[in-house]
């Protein structure tokens, strides 16, 4: 990976390792669908007028199809799913499941034919992963807890299927008229939301202060580097941020939030990364052409 790559990866990886910490400290004061909308219509206010002012939307003709289907997909349900599950657990169980993104993000990269290769080594990673995962469910869920559980899955589905959508619909367009744009139409999507479930209570500045670093970091800057970091590495190896992603989050939850280290977390954390890093690890090319 060359230093750029690099240097994304390492941005990406602690500034969406954050997310999870602002969420949690958010939905204690407001709506989980009004935190979806502060944050999308905070990132698109700063990237909009940027890609209005620079003529880049034109550059989209032909391809709003495919912009919308990744603003639903990457962005409409997944923002929503976690930020309710995380009224109902930890922050850092929430991190831990989404560590699960580059395990089926390798699946669907193969399904989609973005990587050909699969050897023993990735399935042994791929199956590590998933009993990570089932560690984490296992130990950690409650009957209570199960729908929480159900929501995040949707948003690893959504996480990983965005950046696939990216490299083979989206490839070679700049990033910052396809994310503006995304974060413009889920703005629209949650206006109605954002009104209706408008805080009629005093908010304290903690909460405001974390979802205007969710819209402006984790939102805005963080989605310019991601697709900055699938045209440097591509999509599979992209997903591979949340080997850092759910670290950031457990420190943070625990640090901050004085969340428990549960079980689940010290049995299936383990287990996931290890998944991860052999499930999305290139085998020899032997038959496939380099990628570009």
């Amino acid at each position: 990976m060359s230093r750029r790559g690099l240097a994304l990866f390492a941005m990406l990886g602690v500034v969406w390792g954050m997310p999870y910490l602002l969420i949690k400290v958010a939905v204690e004061s407001v709506e989980p669908a009004f935190v979806v909308f502060a944050r999308v219509a905070l990132g698109a206010a700063v990237l909009v007028p940027i890609v209005l002012a620079r003529r880049q939307f034109h550059l989209l003709r032909g391809r709003w199809r495919w912009v919308v289907t990744f603003a639903v997909v990457e962005i409409t349900f997944t923002f929503l799913a976690l930020t309710w599950a995380e009224q109902r657990i930890s922050s850092s169980l929430a991190a831990l499941l989404i560590a699960a993104v580059p395990i089926v993000g390798a699946v669907l990269a193969h399904r989609f034919g973005l990587d050909a290769h699969i050897s023993r080594r990735r399935i042994a990673g791929l199956a590590i992963g998933f009993l990570g995962v089932g560690s984490l469910v296992g130990f950690d869920v409650t009957g209570g807890t199960a729908l929480s559980i159900a929501a995040v899955g949707i948003t690893v589905l959504g996480y990983s299927l965005g950046p696939i959508i990216v490299e083979k619909r989206l490839h070679g367009i700049p990033s910052l008229p396809v994310i503006a744009a995304a974060l413009a139409i889920n703005t629209v999507i949650y206006l109605p939301f954002g009104i209706l479930m408008w805080p009629d209570h005093e908010v304290p500045l903690s909460a405001w202060s974390a979802i205007a670093v969710l819209g402006l970091v984790c939102t805005a800057l963080a989605f310019v580097g991601l697709f900055l970091l699938i045209a440097e590495v591509g999509a599979p190896r992209a997903q591979v941020i949340t080997y850092i992603n759910p670290a950031v989050a457990v420190v943070l939850g625990v640090v901050v939030l004085s969340e428990p280290i549960t079980l689940g977390i010290a049995i299936g954390f383990p287990l996931v990364l290890i998944g991860s890093w052999l499930g999305t690890r290139s085998g020899p090319v032997v038959e496939a052409e380099p990628h570009p």
